[in-house]
């Protein structure tokens, strides 16, 4: 099953997972440098990574839920797919949690219970990782239908003639 929502051939919601997962790893990494006695700067720049990954988690489960509208019922891939939603948006919500006490807070550092916080958050975007891998690499949702070795470029001539490069 090909993805819905693609620019220049290749899937959006894969491009954009990325950017939210890197910073919500990094302001976890911070956090914990932070509270072990590190630079108190790390704290501040662990919260502005938790606030700018939550805008790129919204647009990536954005771009998600297009994809998921599409598989189709009773399968595997719409169980795993819903699965990974789900676990996808428990992290989101968590660390809007987190950063919304730490907006309110006079110093926008984490403290040991926020730390907590993260930790789970992270470890529940691994499980909604694995989620995705299994959904593209066993399941092959998202990937073009003329998929192979030596497919051509995406942006070839035959593939720009048809609409929007999409099959």
């Amino acid at each position: 099953m090909e993805s819905r929502l693609k620019v220049l051939g290749h899937p959006v919601h894969p491009m954009l997972v990325t950017l939210p997962v890197g910073l919500f790893v990094t302001a976890v990494i911070f956090d914990v440098i932070d509270v072990a006695g590190g630079p108190r700067i790390l704290g501040e720049v662990a919260y502005w990574n938790i606030s700018v990954g939550l805008i790129g988690g919204i647009l990536a489960a954005g771009a998600g839920a297009v994809d998921l509208r599409a598989i189709p019922r009773n399968t595997r891939a719409k169980r795993i797919g819903v699965m990974h939603a789900l676990v996808n948006t428990a992290m989101i919500l968590l660390f809007a949690g987190v950063w919304v006490v730490r907006t309110a807070a006079d110093q926008r550092v984490a403290g040991g219970g926020l730390l907590a916080i993260e930790i789970v958050a992270i470890a529940g975007t691994g499980v909604a990782a694995w989620l995705g891998g299994e959904l593209v690499d066993r399941l092959g949702v998202g990937v073009d239908r003329a998929a192979d070795l030596n497919a051509p470029n995406s942006l070839s001539a035959t593939r720009l003639g048809r609409a929007g490069g999409d099959r």
